[in-house]
């Protein structure tokens, strides 16, 4: 996706209209998932089926084969850290958001979820920092306000 779009959208997840925002959301999603083309999509529709079936060591495999072979291939970082978080193996989730965000500083998704594993592991104020992150891309995001306020209130 050309810088021109990306800023496009990123101004479009800012705006109050709230079908623009999810129209722009879609189309990050999808530019991530399509980042390595179609077939790159199909292999990360394969990882997320197995894992839904709770094939978590097939799913991993694929996505372990996919990062090896692609490092710069963002979602499939992304969809490794949704599959290590559902293991409740967070600080393994915490290193592959952090690969993503390397890689695409605005995925929300990724700093969401990279709050997500703070928390879980007790690093609130970590945690708080990622959500605040996801709420500059995303100032609409109300679950990241909520879980910022969650967090604070375990600090206190």
């Amino acid at each position: 996706m050309d810088l021109d779009r990306v800023n496009r959208l990123l101004e479009d997840l800012k705006r109050p209209d709230a079908e623009v925002r999810d129209r722009a959301s879609s189309l990050f999603w999808h530019a991530w998932f399509h980042q390595k083309g179609v077939y790159g999509a199909q292999q990360l529709m394969e990882a997320q089926t197995l894992l839904q079936a709770g094939k978590m060591t097939q799913s991993e495999a694929l996505l372990g084969d996919i990062v090896e072979a692609q490092p710069d291939f963002a979602e499939a970082w992304n969809r490794l850290a949704v599959l290590h978080y559902t293991q409740g193996d967070y600080w393994r989730a915490i290193a592959a958001c952090q690969k993503v965000v390397a890689l695409v500083p605005y995925h929300f998704g990724a700093l969401h979820g990279l709050g997500l594993s703070h928390s879980a592991v007790g690093n609130y104020t970590a945690a708080i920092e990622s959500f605040r992150q996801a709420l500059a891309v995303q100032p609409y995001a109300l679950v990241n306000q909520r879980l910022i306020l969650e967090c604070t209130a375990k600090l206190g």
